[in-house]
């Protein structure tokens, strides 16, 4: 029976050296049919992707890779990494679809329970997020300025976000997109009140910077979405059980969800009573506790989408499951008043 060479690592122990001498001497090993030499990389994804792309130029055929890094201990090559550098850096063509490249990211992670870091290259949630006002400003000259391949490639859109390093040309792309055309004067009054909140630390959402704008700018608007009443029931013995009831451009829907905690359901119910006037999805949801105790403030970050939009909201309450229903009805508020622009 035939051998196979195989070239493994354990995480990042290795100094750095040229990969090809490891390939010339699998590739000299004694053995019929061995198989092409395989550049296996269960180490940490920067050093590992470096290395199986240094493998392959030497002559490796085969490189073992796992989506979002996967593996035991610090985990294996990113499967990403190694494709993007490929298709973008060689011109290799290696068969994957890269535009579901972070549709699949997201489930891999939903199923794994593995959440990778908004650092993350290519499928991090700021990989393809720009902040610095000089950033911004050459992004929107040119995106190749800092942007070396088109987030679509990967399945992904670039986005502007407000913070305490955020430029004027960037807060007014973003009050833009929001239908916002504040004058020079508004527009510096709200580039200072979002650089305040962002010295805070706290995350400035596109809520936030609307509500921030609507101030300044003094635009009375109310919410079209507001919540009459939520019920949520959960317990040792019983599933956990909310029926919420919105008020829609004063039109009163009604529905209910299960789920598996009280947070869950009310989220679901909140869902099901949307899915009656409009097609709008939660996407991505976070939670932290800004205090410590029993009493601790929770503080929900959520992105919600319809069709091509989304948009990101956040709120700050004692109680975690109203923090988390409001932070979708403000990201909903979002959508439905910019559909109507």
């Amino acid at each position: 029976r035939g051998r196979r060479g195989r070239d493994a690592q354990h995480p990042g122990h290795r100094r750095g050296h040229d990969p090809s001498d490891d390939l010339r001497l699998l590739q000299g090993a004694e053995g019929p049919d061995q198989g092409p030499p395989e550049r296996p990389r269960p180490q940490r994804p920067g050093p590992g992707t470096a290395n199986t792309l240094a493998s392959i130029e030497a002559g490796a055929e085969q490189a073992h890779v796992c989506i979002n890094g996967l593996g035991e201990r610090a985990g294996n090559t990113s499967l990403e990494e190694v494709v993007v550098c490929l298709a973008a850096q060689y011109e290799v063509e290696t068969g994957i679809n890269t535009k579901k490249i972070a549709e699949t990211s997201s489930l891999v992670e939903r199923l794994s329970g593995v959440y990778m870091p908004p650092s993350t290259p290519i499928i991090g949630d700021n990989a393809f997020a720009h902040e610095a006002g000089i950033h911004v400003h050459g992004l929107l000259s040119h995106s190749g300025n800092y942007e070396i391949l088109r987030p679509e490639f990967v399945g992904k859109r670039s986005r502007i976000v407000a913070g305490k390093h955020a430029g004027r040309h960037g807060i007014s792309s973003m009050l833009d997109d929001l239908g916002l055309e504040p004058t020079r004067e508004q527009l510096k009054a709200v580039a200072a009140e979002v650089k305040k909140l962002g010295d805070t630390g706290k995350v400035v959402s596109d809520s936030d910077l609307y509500a921030i704008a609507k101030n300044v700018m003094d635009i009375t608007a109310d919410d079209r979405v507001k919540l009459k009443q939520l019920l949520v029931v959960t317990g040792n013995t019983i599933t956990p059980t909310a029926s919420a009831t919105l008020l829609v451009d004063g039109v009163e829907y009604k529905g209910s969800g299960v789920g598996n905690g009280p947070i869950d359901s009310a989220i679901n119910a909140i869902r099901n009573v949307v899915n009656g006037f409009a097609n709008i999805t939660l996407e991505k949801f976070s939670m932290k506790a800004i205090t410590g105790g029993t009493d601790a403030v929770a503080d929900v970050t959520v992105a919600v989408r319809r069709g091509e939009k989304m948009v990101t909201a956040n709120s700050v309450n004692g109680d975690t499951v109203m923090a988390s229903v409001e932070a979708i009805l403000k990201g909903m508020n979002r959508l439905l008043v910019e559909s109507n622009k």
